[in-house]
Formats: structure tokens, C-alpha cells, sequence
């Protein structure tokens, strides 16, 4: 029952939002982990945000303590702890993301972590693949298709503005992931140099991700969005009008550059 409830919400958010790839879902095991459900591969020697990329592509898998190869998604996760190069902020001057190792020492010691061996598996998988609540979803897509997941949240509670917390640095793992676990809230970010450098993420997608509990609510509000919100905004009528009939655009279309010349001032 609750793995076809998944299936519905997660079909309904991919074809109300014209996502090219289904939503994720994130389960924790605490240690020690039960072994994989049925359908769950374990994998080693990837990334955490390689592993949500693999997800939403269609896998179903089982990331645990010493298959997780990126040093810093395993510390915020508690596997093990950060390497000194990394704490210190000198491996982020190395690779040219901060200018000085105080800067980086301070957006390290700024993540959200887990409790160094709380957590005994991670499961990822397309969120129609799970027979049990995740604990949060994950959505990588273009950025206007996610803005509508933030105004469902902000319809959700009643108005209220949704605040954004990264540091541009391990977007997925705790951006996307730890950050609505652990505060229980919707969480967003532009991205960050590893989840671009690793996954095929491009320059206009960025990552999402939401509690679990929060999916019906969110899918819910998508669904009345769905009714006039989101293609009249999509059809650019007011742009359209500016442009002149040369222009076309289809629901759900996206302006190319090569657009005619706009009428401003005639």
C-alpha cells in the first residue's frame, strides 16, 4: 500500500512538473543496518551525489560506511571522520575553492553532521521503487521546475518565506539531504563544485530536497498548482504579446536564444 501511495505521488510531481527524471528517495538504516530489501544493490567506489545521479536514473542501491568514496559526504553522514587536509581547509584552497584555509576550515565546520556511528546504510532509489516512507526526497531538475516545489511549500505554510542554507559545498549530501533531515523543512542550493564535477548535473539543474513526511502535503499543492499556476506561466502570454507573433512557444517550453527582437518602446 504505501509503496504504490509512493508511486502515485511520485508520478503525479514528474508529469505535473515535466521532471526528466523521477524524484529520489533517501532512506537511513541506524546501525547496525538490516541487510538490502529486495532490488537494492550495494555499490562501492562512488560518491554520494553519484549515487543520488544513479537513483534517479532508474537504480536502486545501498551506499554503507566503506563504500561511500567521497571523505567529506562520510563525515557529514558519521561514517568516519574528515580527513585533517579537509578540516583544515587547506584541501579546498588546493582545489581552488576558497581562497584561504580559513575560509575553508569555517565552511566545513559550519555542515550539518550526523553523530559520528549513528548511521549504518543509506539506501537510494527512484521513489516509486520504495515500499516504505523515505525519510527525505530528493528532486534534481531545471530550476524553474523546482521553484514550483518552493511555492507548494510556501502554500503549505501559509505564506511563509522558505530559507535557503548552503555554503556551496556539498550541496547534495547536506544541502539536499542532511539539512531537511535533520530540521525537518525544504532545503535548496545552486550546487557546489563536487556534485557538478561528478554527476551529469547541468549548468541550468540544481538539487532539492524535502522531508518525506512532507511529500503528500507537496504533491497535494503541485497537483492544484497544476490547474492554472503553472501553464499559464509556462504558455509567456505577457511575453509573447512584447515578442510579437512571431514568437511560438509551446506549454512547458522554455525560450531559445534566438528569439525575435522585442517590441519595447514601439
Amino acid at each position: 500500500m504505501i509503496g504504490s501511495q509512493l508511486a502515485l505521488w511520485s508520478s503525479g510531481l514528474k508529469e505535473r512538473l515535466h521532471l526528466d527524471w523521477e524524484p529520489v528517495g533517501v532512506k537511513f538504516w541506524p546501525a547496525p543496518a538490516p541487510d538490502p530489501r529486495e532490488g537494492f544493490e550495494r555499490v562501492s567506489g562512488i560518491r554520494y551525489c553519484q549515487g543520488v545521479m544513479l537513483a534517479r536514473r532508474g537504480k536502486s542501491i545501498r551506499l554503507g560506511s566503506q563504500n561511500l568514496s567521497c571523505p567529506a559526504a562520510a563525515a557529514a553522514f558519521g561514517f568516519r571522520p574528515l580527513p585533517e587536509g579537509l578540516a583544515s581547509g587547506q584541501g579546498l584552497v588546493g582545489f581552488g575553492i576558497a581562497k584561504d584555509a580559513a575560509i575553508g576550515k569555517a565552511m566545513f565546520d559550519g555542515m550539518a553532521r550526523l553523530e559520528q556511528g549513528w548511521l549504518g546504510a543509506i539506501d537510494l532509489a527512484p521513489l516509486g521503487a520504495f515500499q516504505e516512507h523515505p525519510d527525505v526526497v530528493i528532486v534534481e531538475d531545471r530550476v524553474e521546475r523546482l521553484m514550483w516545489l518552493l511555492l507548494a511549500n510556501v502554500n503549505r505554510t501559509d505564506g511563509a518565506r522558505v530559507p535557503a542554507d548552503t555554503a556551496v559545498l556539498q550541496a547534495t549530501c547536506v544541502d539536499s539531504t542532511l539539512v531537511p533531515f535533520l530540521e525537518k523543512r525544504i532545503n535548496f542550493s545552486f550546487g557546489c563544485y563536487g556534485c557538478r564535477e561528478a554527476t551529469d548535473v547541468e549548468p541550468g539543474e540544481t538539487v532539492l530536497g524535502f522531508p518525506g513526511e512532507m511529500l503528500p502535503a507537496l504533491a497535494e499543492e503541485i497537483e492544484r498548482l497544476a490547474e492554472r499556476a503553472i501553464p499559464r506561466s509556462r504558455a509567456k502570454q505577457p511575453y509573447a504579446a512584447l515578442a510579437g507573433p512571431s514568437l511560438s512557444l509551446g506549454e512547458g517550453c522554455y525560450p531559445s536564444p534566438d528569439l525575435p527582437p522585442l517590441k519595447i518602446g514601439s
